[in-house]
């Protein structure tokens, strides 16, 4: 009697360290879910790093000179010098 009575008792102790291992602040799903987080937000600095390289390479340009300005220009305002034709390519 004795034993089956230290046997069930054995038996519930290892079932609530089995639900604390799994289920438990610190256990195996939060850990998991960590782990996807910490994947996510990676991506996201990655994406970030290569932005903040695009735009340092153009800020890097735009203190060259006005090659980069005109450049800008000719593309998102339609910049058109004095002399200049402009065709416009329809595909």
């Amino acid at each position: 009697m004795l034993i089956k009575f230290l046997i069930a008792i054995l038996l519930i102790f290892i079932a609530l360290l089995q639900h604390r291992l799994w289920q438990g602040d610190g256990g195996i799903a939060q850990t998991q879910q960590y782990q996807r987080q910490l994947e996510a937000l990676q991506k996201q600095l990655a994406i970030k790093q290569q932005r903040n390289e695009v735009l340092k390479a153009e800020v890097q340009d735009l203190r060259k000179g006005q090659e980069a300005i005109e450049e800008i220009a000719r593309y998102d305002l339609g910049l058109i010098k004095k002399d200049e034709t402009f065709f416009q390519v329809i595909e």
